[in-house]
């Protein structure tokens, strides 16, 4: 990615400056080797739908449980390939929400006392016994 940006910006000052590459890329400290290369990596777009696919039905499941998935299916994948995607692709876990607390759901639904002695509650932080325990 950051070698793609330095594209750009070569690029944009060759235009802008009416400069040649070579002086361009020398200016930036940038290799000439680089800046012309051009990426052969295969796109792996059945992988890419298949792991799309599987994200979205086990929306629980995280990068190393698809990998399983998917070598169980037959594909023969690096696990380090199977997070490029993954991120690459945007895909996320999905975070479980907080359960409830309990007391505070009764704590909510308690009425409130409208005469004396109608509600009671024990406070065990200060119980003590008749002989001072």
């Amino acid at each position: 990615m950051r070698s793609d940006r330095r594209r750009v910006v070569v690029k944009r000052l060759q235009v802008g400056y009416c400069q040649s590459e070579r002086r361009v890329c020398r200016a930036l400290n940038f290799p000439q080797a680089s800046h012309r290369y051009k990426s052969v990596r295969d796109e792996r777009t059945e992988l890419r739908i298949r792991l799309r696919d599987l994200a979205g039905t086990r929306v629980h499941y995280g990068y190393r449980r698809l990998h399983i998935l998917l070598s169980r299916e037959g594909w023969h994948v690096n696990h380090k390939l199977v997070y490029r995607l993954y991120v690459e692709e945007g895909l996320q876990m999905r975070q479980k929400r907080p359960r409830q607390n309990r007391s505070r759901q009764l704590q909510k639904t308690l009425p409130i006392a409208s005469h004396t002695n109608e509600g009671w509650r024990i406070d065990f932080m200060s119980v003590k016994l008749f002989n001072g325990q």
